[in-house]
């Protein structure tokens, strides 16, 4: 092999690249600050900020579970003859008479 060779100089920065690349790699894995390619360092992120988007996620998909059964509910009563919308919406209209008939019985 020539020492002065393309090859070579070729080889010793695929060598090089694949360390950094490697390096980089077992750090990132294990929670260590990450070397970028002037020496400077960059922290992981921070886990309370994290933590704050999981639960943020959490909650917005509970809302859209919500959404998703109002919408279910829509299509029900867009897709059904009228006869048992009208019937439904009287039986909704009557359910807070009944509640407020009920209170008074048990008091």
């Amino acid at each position: 092999m020539n020492w002065g060779s393309p090859e070579f100089v070729i080889f010793i920065v695929a060598i090089s690249t694949g360390g950094w690349v490697i390096n980089n790699w077992i750090r990132a894995r294990h929670g260590y600050p990450l070397e970028d390619e002037w020496g400077g360092k960059t922290a992981p992120a921070d886990d309370k900020a994290n933590k704050a988007l999981i639960e943020e996620n959490r909650e917005l998909r509970a809302q859209l579970g919500k959404v998703n059964d109002r919408l279910q509910v829509l299509e029900r009563i867009a897709t059904d003859r009228s006869v048992n919308v009208a019937a439904q919406i009287e039986a909704l209209r009557d359910e807070p008479q009944i509640a407020a008939k009920l209170e008074k019985e048990l008091r």
